[in-house]
């Protein structure tokens, strides 16, 4: 299956074409196709972790303003 995305960066490639098949080859890609998809999946899951670090900051927040706004207790017993 062909990835239209990926063909359109290859397509769009002009003057760097040689030196991206170049580094291709060097990481071990058996084509530039194969780079991209590669290059482009990389990308995707570094955004999905930073969604999920984004999340993960959220909710300590959230968890720290109830801390914070709950009413302190001026003596032992209650």
């Amino acid at each position: 299956m062909q990835n239209p995305q990926i063909l359109e960066l290859i397509e769009n490639l002009k003057g760097r074409r040689n030196y991206e098949e170049k580094k291709a080859s060097k990481l071990g890609f058996n084509s530039l196709y194969a780079y991209f998809e590669n290059k482009l999946l990389q990308e995707k899951t570094a955004l999905e972790e930073s969604a999920r670090e984004q999340e993960i900051e959220k909710t300590e927040e959230k968890l720290l303003k109830e801390e914070k706004n709950k009413p302190k207790k001026t003596c032992g017993c209650c």
